[in-house]
């Protein structure tokens, strides 16, 4: 008589993008059966998650469907409505990471909150309401919706009241209140990544320099440049504190600034795969999807020891004078790969689009120039902008 018990935990996963789609690879080489909530047919992670359903997660029906007979359920995005992941626990669904986690990840203004209680080093904040407000608590500021903004979406620096007009436009138009934050003077942009199991056991990764390129990340050096290792100490510490005081399960990213002064300070948290973390998958012996999935599943975590001594990883991303008739992201590989065989490219299954991440490349190595050259190179030569391949 077979045997009629699964060969593993199915994990659903909400949400199509790139996320979704790169754990994919490490469930497959676990043999972790995934379930995909999609929001169109044909998107990234539906390419290669034959599971599937095809639905708005916001549709409390859609995922009560889509976690039937699942052991957990995790995502690729932070904008499941609060309320449906309470429903989805109460039902006995394993929600990873919860509700009482994810809120921080969904609301800048609780997660300030939240990091000011614990004693975060963050910078200085506040909600307002009105233009005036904003000048109350000073010039230059950066105002952010405090839900639904993503890659410099939602985010705008002002310099005087009339700068504001934008920022309560959208707020009201939304429903979403207004967070008021200090433009700080830093040094450049870090990353720390941890994982953290439901049983409390977590993980580290190597701190990261990252690069933005209008609010969208470009660009990615591990570990961290020239960082003094009390930093890279005490960004790891804020990182493992933060998840272990919210309660998260899965990897959580904390985007940093390293202040001209020497500090650091919180500027973001996502807690999910992120994109300061796409070198892990060929720079560092448990990638963070991999670990992610364990996680999710409360299995022990991987190494997240790097194999190198450098790894680089570089976005690419669609040109500003891309055109629908451009030549698809598979005709770059002739060059790249003979130019650089040790290169390792990862595309989303997307078309090219002015400013969309359609994939990434990482190279590695004892050499960060070399490094940093040949991501760069490849990167360009996937998007056709070569003559921006340097910072």
């Amino acid at each position: 008589m077979a045997d009629p018990r699964p060969l593993a935990p199915t994990v659903a996963v909400i949400g199509g993008g790139q996320l979704a789609r790169m754990m994919a690879e490490p469930a497959a080489a676990l043999g972790i059966p995934l379930r995909l909530l999609a929001e169109a047919p044909g998107v990234s992670a539906a390419q290669v998650i034959p599971d599937q359903l095809v639905g708005d997660h916001r549709d409390l029906d859609a995922l009560r469907q889509v976690t039937a007979g699942c052991a957990a359920v995790t995502f690729d995005h932070e904008h499941v409505p609060t309320e449906h992941l309470h429903a989805l626990e109460e039902a006995g669904i394993a929600v990873r990471p919860g509700p009482e986690a994810l809120v921080h990840a969904q609301d800048k203004g609780v997660m300030r909150e939240r990091l000011a209680e614990l004693g975060v080093p963050c910078p200085r904040n506040a909600i307002v309401t009105t233009p005036e407000e904003v000048t109350t608590f000073g010039f230059p500021a950066v105002l952010k919706t405090t839900r639904g903004g993503y890659d410099g979406k939602g985010v705008w620096v002002v310099r005087r009241e009339e700068d504001c007009g934008d920022a309560f436009a959208a707020a009201a138009a939304t429903g979403v209140r207004i967070l008021a934050e200090e433009l700080v003077d830093f040094r450049r942009e870090l990353s720390a990544l941890v994982a953290r199991s439901p049983s409390g056991q977590a993980a580290a990764w190597p701190v990261v320099a990252s690069t933005q390129r209008d609010g969208i990340c470009h660009e990615v050096i591990a570990p961290a440049p020239d960082l003094a290792e009390e930093l890279a100490l005490s960004a790891q510490q804020i990182a493992l504190r933060i998840a272990g005081e919210l309660g998260v399960v899965g990897v959580l990213a904390v985007e940093l600034f390293e202040t001209n002064d020497g500090r650091i300070l919180v500027n973001e948290l996502a807690m999910r795969p992120h994109n300061t973390g796409h070198w892990t998958q060929d720079g560092a012996v448990t990638s963070q999807f991999e670990n992610h999935l364990r996680a999710v599943l409360d299995l022990p975590l991987g190494s997240p020891a790097p194999r190198e001594r450098w790894t680089v990883m570089v976005n690419i991303l669609g040109g500003a004078e891309q055109s629908p008739g451009a030549a698809p992201l598979y005709d770059g590989y002739p060059h790249a790969f003979a130019r650089d065989p040790r290169l390792r490219v990862h595309l989303y299954g997307k078309e090219l689009r002015p400013g969309r991440k359609v994939g990434h490349v990482n190279t590695y190595g004892d050499d960060l120039e070399d490094c940093l050259e040949r991501a760069r190179h490849a990167a360009a030569w996937f998007a056709g902008d070569l003559g921006n391949e340097s910072e």
